[in-house]
């Protein structure tokens, strides 16, 4: 990736959701290439030994993103660790997977907690602490599906879009700081998002045709191994002008291109409609 920047001395990064998936390799390749982490989850315990094995170099402490006021503390205490923040990733949390009619108020309200209200928490705590130094980099996991509802994860979708939506907004609000903000989309990838991540609806029968379907298509698919995302995300990190957004995986990227396509071409049989109702 070009064009990069160099850094002559270690760098910062927090990492949220640090202790399992795309959070815990981004961890181990940040501790490889001898920089400092930070790494917060609600279970650190996973992360134990990187910390005994990386000499000082891995700080981590539990944290609930959902929990604003616990941000705001957990970041300030992130930022005096080393001294500095210089690369945060937005990455902590959770699919809740079922139709749309079946999910009860509580799992909306606690999904949303965390894979939307947590990563604004997030941004808001470090905000200030990048626009002091005048630099910073941060990196918005969501997700190919960002792009469009699909069905069962219909909420974990709209929960990606509207981080997706929100991180253009940030993007635009702290560039004059001197932050860079990339929304990291990752295609499919196994990890333990989809067992010890997942919350599941209670199952109504009327459904058990199209999850039938959705099964047999989902048993074809071929996720990826995390690491393979990791160098890709330090390059990222390394570039002097990183772009807005970044897809991790060739299969998701044409899968979104051809999300695109199919969205205008749809857009494009309504036109006559459209400009009738200036």
């Amino acid at each position: 990736m070009t064009p990069t920047a160099t850094s002559p001395r270690p760098r910062v990064w927090c990492i949220t959701g640090a202790s399992r998936g795309l959070g815990r390799v981004f961890t181990e390749a940040a501790l490889a290439r001898g920089d400092h982490v930070v790494g917060i989850a609600r279970d650190i315990t996973p992360l134990d030994d990187l910390v005994a094995s990386h000499g000082g170099r891995l700080v981590a402490f539990p944290l609930d993103v959902s929990d604003r006021s616990a941000v705001f503390a957990g970041m300030e205490r992130a930022a005096a660790v080393f001294g500095r923040l210089d690369i945060v990733v937005n990455n902590a949390g959770g699919l809740l997977l079922g139709m749309l009619e079946e999910i009860t108020e509580e799992q909306a309200r606690a999904h949303l907690d965390v894979n939307v209200f947590g990563a604004l928490w997030v941004a808001q705590a470090v905000i200030p602490h990048l626009r002091a130094q005048g630099s910073g980099h941060i990196l918005q996991v969501t997700s190919m599906g960002a792009f469009g509802g699909f069905a069962s994860v219909g909420l974990y979708g709209a929960g990606k879009a509207a981080l997706d939506s929100m991180s253009e907004a940030l993007a635009m609000e702290v560039e004059p700081f001197g932050i860079k903000v990339t929304i990291v989309q990752p295609g499919g990838y196994a990890t333990s998002l989809f067992t010890q991540g997942t919350t599941a609806t209670e199952e109504d029968g009327a459904y058990a045709p199209l999850r039938a379907r959705l099964a047999e298509a989902w048993s074809q698919s071929d996720d990826a191994a995390p690491e393979k995302a990791a160098p890709v995300v330090m390059g990222l990190v390394d570039m002097a002008r990183p772009p807005r957004r970044l897809i991790l995986g060739g299969l998701a990227y044409d899968q979104v291109q051809q999300m695109l396509q199919a969205r205008a071409a749809e857009y494009a049989t309504g036109e006559h409609l459209s400009r009738r109702a200036d």
